[in-house]
């Protein structure tokens, strides 16, 4: 075969596949008007609603959807997102009570962690209410001393200590609601994991049980997130 032969026969298979590709979709749809349009690539006056791409035969292909907008594309990415979050969040809450389960698998083991946790807090109230009584006992004297000085100028060195006393008893007083707030979050806290639990012992399947607020202040959390208030430990 000669090269011009073996050339022209090439050209015109391109052109055979060519015209075959552009053959092989069929696009139908119908315009905001109501006029049903066809054409060998996808209609640009349909962008705004579904097409139908259709094979030589006439069977459907597939359904195109319309081109979203930018409005829409954003919509679409916050409820992918959200959906997102949903499926792992039903995953943590899984793996949370199966953790809980096999951490509490009875009531008498959640209790004594309660307890152990609120003797901890107990002791540290203890501990304020005792430096509380030696700095009143310790500010006594200091007040005695300063009735001889009354409608004059207390020497320095005893406004100085009265001064301390003070800020001393006021820290402590402060660092003691603290230790007492922390006992109610404690208990709180447990109450709603005794409650979860009760379910999850029932036969409540993990995850399923509804998810109770508790508190996330910095030095207080639950048997399940801090292990250190726990029996388990």
């Amino acid at each position: 075969m000669s090269d011009k032969r073996v050339t022209a026969f090439c050209a015109a298979a391109i052109a055979l596949l060519v015209t075959h590709a552009f053959a092989a979709s069929i696009y139908q749809c119908t315009d905001a008007t109501g006029k049903k349009l066809t054409s060998d690539r996808p209609i640009a006056a349909c962008f705004d609603r579904e097409q139908r791409e259709l094979r030589p035969d006439g069977s459907v292909k597939r359904l195109v959807p319309p081109t979203m907008t930018a409005e829409e594309r954003n919509e679409l990415e916050l409820r992918d997102r959200a959906e997102s979050a949903k499926r792992v969040g039903v995953k943590d809450a899984v793996r949370r009570d199966r953790l809980l389960a096999t951490r509490f698998p009875n009531e008498a083991a959640h209790n004594k962690a309660r307890e152990t946790a609120l003797n901890d807090a107990r002791r540290a109230v203890q501990l304020s209410e005792a430096r509380l009584t030696l700095l009143t006992t310790e500010r006594k004297p200091l007040l005695d001393e300063s009735e001889f000085y009354v409608g004059k100028q207390l020497p320095p060195k005893l406004k100085q200590l009265l001064d301390a006393n003070d800020a001393a008893t006021d820290a402590q007083r402060s660092l003691l609601q603290n230790q007492q707030e922390e006992i109610v979050r404690i208990n709180t806290n447990f109450d709603a994991e005794l409650e979860r639990l009760r379910r999850l012992w029932g036969g409540a399947a993990p995850g399923a049980v509804a998810v109770h607020a508790v508190s996330t202040t910095p030095g207080v959390s639950s048997a399940a997130s801090a292990p250190s208030k726990t029996a388990s430990n």
